[in-house]
């Protein structure tokens, strides 16, 4: 296998298209294709499927993860022997959408000073963005799964804390003596994974369904809360003074949510690597302390 035909891989499987990976190397969509039929002669089997955007096959996944290490690699030894590094190289992470609302934003700020290096996020709930790592589409994630992917180290971050809350108007609507009638009040869920909200019912002894809106948006999501279309489970860090100014309202005051995070990464040891873990970890320095009677058995969200 030839380096240009995985960095063609590579640059096919992260932009999504032939002629997006064509512009990113600046070769014609015929040489991208040429290359990747070459690889995918000498491996013996498809490799991506040609669809839009282009995805990768089973059998490709592993291609994709060996395809990065390999570009990472042969750029650390050419910076090893003092002949720089070749062009800038993405750095795929996978990070959940209310860890990049908050707590994430000064990994950003330190990779924009990254010359060599380009930051391609993939935003994915938690509890899923280590499949991204199986599959060899990112180097490192922030997920909430503490056992290592196989190839992979696990480190423990902290814990992002969600608490309840609601709009006055529509806590007062559903107010039913010192508590609530949850069976009735409209709730929010970020999509069809997040699992924070009914895990609180489940916990009350709700049966059934509220009526349920869904926001696939970490700030929107907030918004929506504000707005009153439904109650939710919010992180701590996104509400500022909202429980101050009387903007939201906690529906449960001993009801949280610890969610614990880890930092899922390559074994593999490269100075990129390295250099991103050691911004993530410097960042989570604004999550909590990761306290085992805390964590709650429900995962989290987006």
């Amino acid at each position: 296998m030839h380096l240009e035909q995985l960095r063609a891989l590579l640059a096919v499987v992260d932009h999504g298209t032939f002629e997006a990976a064509a512009r990113s190397l600046h070769v014609t969509p015929s040489a991208v294709s040429q290359r990747i039929k070459a690889l995918e002669r000498d491996a013996g089997r498809v490799l991506v499927e040609r669809s839009s955007p282009v995805r990768v096959t089973a059998a490709g996944e592993p291609v994709v993860r060996t395809a990065r290490q390999m570009v990472l690699l042969q750029d650390q030894l050419r910076a090893d022997l003092g002949e720089g590094g070749s062009a800038p190289v993405d750095l795929p992470v996978a990070v959940n959408a209310d860890s990049l609302a908050t707590w994430f934003a000064p990994v950003l700020e330190v990779a924009a000073g990254w010359e060599d290096t380009r930051l391609h996020l993939e935003v994915e709930d938690e509890e899923y963005s280590a499949d991204h790592l199986r599959r060899g589409g990112v180097v490192g994630a922030v997920t909430a799964d503490p056992e290592p992917v196989a190839g992979c180290r696990t480190e423990p971050l902290g814990a992002m804390r969600y608490l309840p809350v609601a709009a006055p108007a529509l806590a007062s609507r559903h107010a039913r003596g010192r508590g609530y009638d949850w069976a009735t009040m409209p709730v929010l869920r970020f999509n069809a994974k997040d699992d924070l909200q009914q895990g609180v019912l489940r916990d009350l002894g709700v049966v059934g369904t509220p009526p349920t809106s869904q926001v696939p948006s970490s700030e929107g999501f907030v918004a929506a809360v504000r707005a009153g279309l439904g109650w939710a489970m919010v992180p701590e860090a996104q509400l500022g003074d909202d429980l101050e100014s009387g903007r939201l309202v906690l529906l449960r005051r001993r009801e949280h949510r610890d969610v614990p995070l880890y930092w899922q990464a390559w074994t593999l040891r490269t100075a990129r690597i390295d250099r991103l873990g050691e911004a993530v970890h410097e960042a989570a320095r604004a999550l909590r302390p990761v306290r085992r009677t805390a964590l709650p058995a429900a995962g989290g969200r987006g």
